[in-house]
């Protein structure tokens, strides 16, 4: 008997004008491991707020047709009961840790519940999501990964059927997405929960997963065995959706009919050294990332300690002796694993953190000799959460509000110029809040540049977006020297700094341990084991097949098989 039964269901959120689920069919086995794939606006969130019955107890709107969730029909049940049959971890899943101790946000749900062994259920779930040793732990210590698999604790302890993760993986480094997809694999193989998820990351999907939903225009597109369905290049690329690296390179091979195209497309890189092993290669040469000599001093941070309070323990130390100088016209990406303090860097360049010991210098200028009101002009920072950029009720009132402020002559005509600029002319009346993500960055990166700093950090520019998205702010970044002299991200993206970044620099245990090209950063196997970083896919790809090959994208791969550019 199937676990989840959808028949002919339509949602339309109140004031659209077009329903989101548009005569929806469905049906999800029992121990189903499913991927929810699709492009921005398609449906997949709405779908999955049905499911534990949001959609419509709590988000009205006009709704119509059948869903059975574990035996119960969703409009028959309150959002109580069915949470006992339906886990969510939603995208912005610290909104739900309520509690200050690891055991007691836990076990806080049963607790609502009356279960009088509460405690022993909140202890279980987290040995079931690995945070077994951690139960008397303020919430504040655990990192970003950590958090994420005790809001998945929290869903667990009440023993639903069935759980569902809204982008599990969007703001982990590798290591701490590995762990997260690890105890799903176990919840899933080990305590027969049906798992779903939606995910962009298809190589996870790739590894993890057993089925692939594909949703379009509000219906089911398919629903097919993972292999299957990421083999579907054409129709998942149609949805901003992109395959796994090494299967785009397949069926580009089969394009250019240097591949059989009776062979079954690869999904993984074990797949993809049976499959392009036996093909002849020629050694090519790396495309270099144009990088022209930097200027003067930018920035810099010399002998840089910062350690945070603790209600608990000694203090949290970020940052001991750190050195550290970007220079102007630089495209720089921080990286490190979550918790390796990129984003406290930034907030100590732009003075929302001020060091325990030891100098910030803008321009040769020490921040602390400089008033706040004169850095907007020279540096400026956005932030990882798009929306809190956002604080009047359309995007061209918050892009021009800076200036206004300022009282910057013709602010007017400089905001409308910027609206057309990231694109944004016809939803300059939009407020920001309400926007798609990709739309949400395009307006936090123009909010900004309003000022023209010479520095401009940004924080996490690609989390939770799709690929496609993900490649439209690639494009906006690159027009951004147009703009501004010096760039510096911070981010999990390895795909975004193989493409961008001509100067990296790697963060760990509060200092930098390499800073390089990528070349020399990706280059180096044991660096990589020692910080947790991971390059993309098709590298690892290009180095199971030759020690010497570095290739960070699809075409770079490609041009060893089509012979161009050979050596």
């Amino acid at each position: 008997m199937a676990i989840i039964e959808i028949q002919d269901l339509c949602y339309t959120y109140p004031g659209a004008a077009q329903p989101t689920l548009d005569h929806l069919d469905l049906t999800v086995e029992p121990g189903d491991f499913l991927a929810i794939v699709g492009n921005n606006g398609c449906g997949k969130s709405t779908l999955c707020k049905v499911l534990n019955g949001l959609i419509p107890h709590f988000i009205t709107g006009t709704f119509s047709g059948s869903v059975r969730v574990a035996g119960q029909e969703t409009l028959q049940s309150d959002v109580g009961s069915l949470a006992r049959k339906v886990g969510y971890v939603y995208q912005d899943f610290e909104n739900q840790i309520v509690r200050p101790t690891v055991l007691d946000d836990a076990s806080y749900a049963c607790l609502n519940y009356g279960m009088e062994d509460y405690q022993d259920q909140g202890r279980r779930a987290l040995a079931r999501c690995g945070l077994q040793g951690r139960e008397e732990e303020y919430v504040w210590q655990l990192s970003g990964g950590q958090t994420h698999l005790l809001a998945l604790a929290g869903a667990v302890a009440l023993g639903p059927d069935i759980l569902i993760l809204d982008e599990p993986i969007a703001q982990l480094d590798p290591g701490h997405a590995d762990r997260i997809y690890g105890v799903l694999r176990e919840l899933n193989e080990k305590w027969g929960k049906t798992i779903l998820v939606i995910e962009h990351h298809t190589e996870y999907i790739a590894d993890y997963c057993k089925h692939v939903l594909l949703l379009k225009d509000g219906r089911v597109q398919w629903l097919l065995p993972t292999r299957q369905a990421l083999a579907r290049v054409e129709e998942l690329r149609q949805s901003n959706i992109f395959p796994p690296q090494v299967t785009q390179a397949g069926y580009a091979l089969q394009q250019k009919g240097l591949l059989d195209p009776a062979q079954e497309l690869p999904s993984t890189v074990e797949e993809g050294i049976a499959v392009f092993a036996p093909l002849p290669r020629k050694t090519v040469s790396p495309e270099p990332l144009s990088n022209s000599d930097p200027g003067p001093e930018a920035a810099a941070l010399h002998n840089v300690t910062v350690a945070y309070r603790s209600v608990k323990g000694e203090p949290r130390r970020i940052f001991e002796g750190l050195d550290l100088t970007f220079r102007k016209g630089e495209k720089v990406a921080l990286i490190g694993s979550n918790g390796a303090g990129k984003s406290t860097l930034m907030k100590l360049l732009v003075g929302l953190l001020k060091p325990n010991a030891g100098t910030v210098s803008l321009d040769g200028k020490l921040l602390r000799d400089t008033r706040p009101e004169a850095l907007s002009r020279r540096i400026s920072l956005v932030y990882q959460n798009p929306e809190e950029m956002f604080i009047k009720d359309s995007i061209e009132a918050d892009i021009a509000y800076a200036m206004q402020v300022r009282g910057v002559d013709h602010w007017q005509e400089k905001a409308k110029a910027l609206l057309e600029r990231f694109r944004l002319t016809e939803l300059a009346q939009r407020d920001g809040r309400l926007l798609s993500g990709g739309q949400m960055r395009r307006a936090s990166l123009a909010i900004g540049v309003a000022l023209n700093p010479g520095i401009l950090l940004l924080d996490e520019p690609t989390a939770n977006l799709d690929i496609a998205t993900r490649r439209e702010i690639l494009r906006t970044l690159n027009d951004m020297k147009k703009i501004t002299e010096t760039v510096v991200i911070a981010t999990h993206d390895m795909q975004l700094v193989c493409e961008w970044a001509q100067r990296i620099v790697v963060l760990c245990g509060g200092k930098v341990v390499a800073d390089g090209t990528r070349d020399e950063i990706f280059g180096d196997a044991a660096l990589a084991a020692r910080v947790g970083i991971r390059p993309p896919e098709i590298f690892a790809m290009g180095q199971a097949l030759d020690k010497s090959s570095l290739c960070y994208t699809v075409p770079e791969f490609l041009r060893q098989f089509e012979g161009e550019n050979a050596v």
